[in-house]
């Protein structure tokens, strides 16, 4: 691995690659992150969410909001991304929707910062279209949790207008419309932008439609 010196002494080994996919709740990340990961040998997925459920787990309900907006799950992110993108050969494929700006730099910024190759993408669909996922997700969702109102679903269609209207900045690019796009060929795009090799996918359709309903499936959070 390269070494850097970073300023204030730190020293920074700049390893994997880290893929990080962005876009509104419901756009996409989360399978096209499945599909790299399936589809790039050596390659591990970190998704951050788990973290911040984990933050929330430790609340009571009343005070489980944003968990975005606490600190710890920011410089916990940042941290154990620095540590496996040290210690990992193979490229690592984060899915998380971020928005805000100041929380933005302080992740991906500090990242990068370190010397680290972070490439970021974000997914984006016109309005119609999310809702459109959302909506079969959702009832992926309510089948799963015997009629229980998606919750999660409400909360992605209040900040979708947010979403899109941040993520189509230039400061968030790399920008890829998925409107007509299969997973399959989304992960493709981003491979071949980020500079990596996928290998063939060879999933028929029914087979592919099977996967992406259970990745759905294994999703879904509880509290």
């Amino acid at each position: 691995m390269l070494t850097l010196p970073h300023p204030g002494g730190c020293v920074a080994r700049v390893g994997a690659m880290l893929v990080w996919i962005n876009g509104p709740f419901g756009g996409g990340k989360t399978q096209t992150a499945h599909e790299l990961h399936r589809r790039l040998p050596g390659s591990v997925l970190s998704d951050p969410e788990i973290a911040g459920f984990g933050l929330h787990r430790m609340m009571p309900p009343r005070l489980r909001t944003d968990f975005q907006d606490l600190s710890a799950w920011r410089q916990g992110v940042f941290e154990v991304l620095d540590l496996v993108l040290r210690e990992q050969e193979g490229p690592v494929v984060v899915p998380m929707t971020l928005v805000e700006p100041r929380y933005f730099e302080e992740i991906i910024g500090g990242l990068r910062e370190r010397g680290h190759d972070v490439r970021h993408f974000a997914l984006l669909a016109r309005r119609e279209t999310v809702l459109r996922r959302l909506s079969e997700r959702g009832i992926v969702h309510s089948v799963r949790r015997k009629g229980v109102p998606p919750k999660r679903e409400s909360f992605a269609v209040s900040k979708l207008d947010l979403c899109l209207d941040r993520l189509s900045g230039v400061e968030f690019g790399e920008h890829i419309p998925t409107d007509t796009l299969t997973v399959a060929q989304v992960a493709d795009r981003v491979a071949a932008s980020a500079g990596l090799t996928l290998a063939p996918n060879t999933d028929t359709a029914l087979r592919g439609f099977v996967r992406r309903k259970w990745t759905s499936v294994k999703h879904i959070r509880f509290g």
